[in-house]
């Protein structure tokens, strides 16, 4: 079971994967990078289109843990924003 989550994470990169985040005040290690991509916002939508930002928004489905318990997370990165959210939860 998937739950839908819009909630802001901080979150550590490095090599340009993220390595950790806190979400709820609690910090999770990732294990593993499931998947990743990477999406266009609908420029047409934008409150200021003729911006010099790309409008990119980076995907990150990782195996993550807070302790022994793994789960499966998604990670999305607001390229506009600099801002990082936590989409998804899986159970």
């Amino acid at each position: 079971m998937t739950r839908v989550f819009g909630d802001p994470v901080d979150v550590w990169v490095t090599d340009g994967r993220p390595v950790r985040f806190v979400w709820r005040e609690r910090l999770y290690t990732v294990r593993r990078v499931l998947e990743h991509w990477v999406t266009t916002r609908d420029w047409w939508r934008e409150q200021q289109p003729e911006s010099d930002v790309t409008g990119e928004r980076e995907f990150w489905r990782v195996e993550a843990t807070p302790e022994r318990e793994i789960g499966v997370y998604e990670l999305r990165y607001d390229a506009a924003t600099d801002v990082w959210t936590l989409s998804r939860v899986w159970d």
